[in-house]
């Protein structure tokens, strides 16, 4: 993750877009029930907002404990977006997971590089589906279209 995107409480501007983000936290919390989101994940200051990426989401999950199966207590969720300046429409191109402990990142994976975990300490095949599947349902969500 090079940049740093925006904390999804300050995304959350509009009933579409704070749905969306109301929608991924549930869909994590559907797979992973002990997850605790956290909607401002990075810190307010000036030394973090010159890494901000204006066009992404980022929301935290944070567990009780450190979880073998998943080989982090947190996860970071970023969902990169790509704004059209003709048709001003914004889509989900991407995202990303991190997954960190007290001795910082142990795994990511990007649905924009084939979707494959890279990282010392990896989760388990299982979970790394389930992973899977909760990006495909985040980029789904947000590149439906908006109900009439």
């Amino acid at each position: 993750m090079g940049a740093i995107g925006v904390n999804a409480a300050e995304q959350a501007v509009g009933v579409e877009v704070t749905t969306k983000i109301a929608a991924v936290v549930n869909l994590f919390k559907v797979q992973f029930p002990d997850a605790h989101a956290d909607l401002k994940p990075w810190a307010n200051d000036a030394g973090t907002r010159k890494w901000v990426d204006p066009d992404s989401i980022d929301i935290g999950f944070h567990f009780p404990g450190w979880s073998r199966r998943l080989q982090s207590r947190s996860i970071l969720v970023q969902i990169r977006f790509y704004q059209d300046s003709l048709t001003h429409s914004r889509r989900a191109i991407g995202l990303e997971m991190v997954g960190f402990t007290h001795l910082g990142e142990q795994w990511r994976v990007s649905t924009v590089e084939q979707w494959q975990f890279g990282g010392e300490k990896q989760p388990v095949d299982e979970v790394k589906e389930t992973l899977k599947g909760v990006c495909r349902q985040i980029l789904d969500l947000f590149n439906s279209e908006p109900e009439p």
